[in-house]
């Protein structure tokens, strides 16, 4: 039996606890006596027979007809798919989509289904490479559909093949890809690592353009997103729940949406699943083996021996059918594994960053995507309000020093010399530069023939942070560069200690405080 989430109040028993930092992670033992500790829930049991729970959620779907009853000879059949900034690391082969799409082509098949074509939906994320591709797929998908051009990236920039399928109440366009929007079923394989993830978010962002993700990718939606871990709370949400509504109306969708479970750091990480207190003598050597082991690799080695973990998640879940049918159910194996109740906020939230996020797979953490896996993921990572009080204070543990890969994020670079030596307020810097970026032929020719991301991406990456920004009073990175802290607009502190007198203007000299203590992935239950 797997084990509900804790709250252990800090103690002189207390060991030093764990911090993600990067490329790597510290046993912090700085903690004052009274903080809270919030730990994940262990993972859930995985589903005994992984083939018999998609063949029975293709044949029994939710609020739609069985998968087959649905296919024709003659039709045009789109599946879309999850990139790779899911699930966080990457899953060990097989991949859970490549799995599900497998048992799609399979009934497609046998029902003489011809034209079939499989799209990543990166919408304005980078190009991934074939190997990237054929992880996801599997080496039988891949190279059926690969080398005859029937697999492939969702191009934002492709004008001939975008369909605008109208505008909602509030003036929204809907702006998806032709193929998809063409065909006579989109079939969309999802992971659903977090509660952010899925429902409506699938297609009306996955495979949409810049002209529809503009309407809720902005800063004044992002603030009023009040956690975007719950979409009925969440104005982004609210966006594309309207989007994909109309999407409905034009264009039959069978969504299939897969949980995982919280079995994140394989061996010999396996270490930091576990709570400190209950680690074993093997664990503890290990955990020091590990920290030696970093602290005498250089960064490139660091860099690929974290960047080359497989996770071992065990699928928890799968449902197919109608969007939201499914997604309602989707919701409820997720909160099963993550949710933690926490009784009231905190003067001072902690949260280590760790050297992995949706937007740096195979790449470098650079301080913009440190800023927005920080204030951005991890700072909603609740329901109910946020675990900090209003005007209360943010620590973070980053080097933010970890440098900007100029293939795969060139606009970033400029973002953070220009845009933000100018302003680091999100709505003015959306509004006096995003159509800039957003429109720069060079960025858009990097996108289109490279793998870099959109020239816009580094602007909504700073707008998930616009939430936290308009939340708290004080961001303090431990163990950051400081000139990067100040570029950003925050304040860099060589201790905890440090950062607690720093924010004490803010927060007074005996704040009470919450630690994250994620990942494996959490979210908190503020009530």
């Amino acid at each position: 039996m797997s084990r509900p989430g804790f709250v252990l109040e800090v103690d002189d028993r207390t060991p030093p606890l764990v911090v993600h930092e990067g490329l790597g992670f510290r046993l912090e033992d700085g903690f004052p006596l009274g903080t809270r500790v919030v730990y994940p829930p262990e993972s859930l049991p995985a589903v005994p027979d992984v083939d018999a729970a998609i063949r029975d959620a293709l044949l029994h779907p939710h609020d739609s007809e069985p998968l087959p009853a649905l296919l024709f000879a003659g039709m045009r059949l789109t599946i879309a798919f999850d990139d790779l900034s899911l699930p966080l690391p990457t899953m060990k082969a097989p991949d859970i989509r490549g799995r599900v799409i497998e048992h799609v082509l399979t009934m497609a098949a046998e029902a003489g289904v011809d034209d079939v074509r499989l799209i990543a939906a990166n919408a304005l994320h980078r190009r991934m490479t074939a190997a990237e591709l054929k992880h996801i797929v599997g080496e039988r998908v891949f190279r059926s559909f690969y080398p005859q051009g029937q697999l492939y990236n969702f191009d934002a920039e492709d004008r001939d093949n975008l369909a605008h399928l109208g505008t909602t109440d509030k003036g929204e366009d809907v702006e998806i890809s032709k193929r998809a929007a063409e065909s006579d079923l989109l079939v969309y394989v999802n992971v659903n690592l977090v509660a952010m993830d899925g429902g409506h978010k699938s297609v009306g962002i996955g495979l949409a353009s810049y002209n529809s993700l503009r309407h809720h990718h902005n800063a004044k939606t992002m603030v009023h997103s009040r956690s975007f871990m719950d979409h009925k709370h969440s104005a982004m949400h609210h966006s594309a729940w309207r989007m994909g509504r109309l999407i409905k109306e034009h264009v039959k969708v069978f969504q299939i949406e897969t949980t995982l479970n919280n079995d994140v750091f394989p061996k010999p990480f396996d270490f930091l699943q576990k709570r400190e207190w209950e680690w074993s003598v093997r664990d503890q050597a290990t955990m020091l083996g590990v920290r030696r082991g970093l602290a005498a690799a250089p960064h490139k080695l660091r860099h690929k021996m974290f960047h080359d973990m497989r996770s071992v998640y065990g699928l928890t879940g799968v449902n197919a059918g109608e969007v939201e049918a499914v997604h309602e159910r989707t919701l409820e194996k997720v909160h099963q594994q993550h949710l933690v109740e926490v009784q009231g906020q905190s003067d001072v939230l902690v949260m280590g960053v760790p050297y992995l996020g949706p937007y740096n797979v195979n790449s470098s953490m650079n301080p913009i995507l440190a800023t927005c896996m920080g204030l951005g993921y991890y700072f909603n990572s609740y329901r109910g309000q946020p675990v900090v009080r209003k005007g209360g204070a943010v620590i973070l543990y980053h080097p933010l020093n970890e440098g900007f890969n100029q293939l795969h994020h060139p606009s970033y670079v400029d973002f953070y010399e220009e845009v933000l030596a100018e302003s680091t307020d999100p709505v003015v810097v959306g509004e006096k530069y995003e159509k800039q970026f957003a429109h720069d032929p060079w960025y858009i020719h990097l996108y289109r023939t490279s793998h870099a991301y959109h020239g816009v991406h580094p602007f909504y990456m700073w707008y998930w942070a616009a939430h936290a920004m308009d939340h708290v009073d004080e961001v303090i990175w431990v163990g950051a560069d400081r000139r990067a802290a100040a570029r950003l607009g925050f304040r860099a502190a060589s201790t905890l200690a440090d950062a607690l007198e720093m924010a004490s203007g803010t927060v007074g000299t005996s704040p009470s405080i919450t630690y994250l203590h994620n990942p494996p992935h959490l979210l908190a239950d503020v009530r």
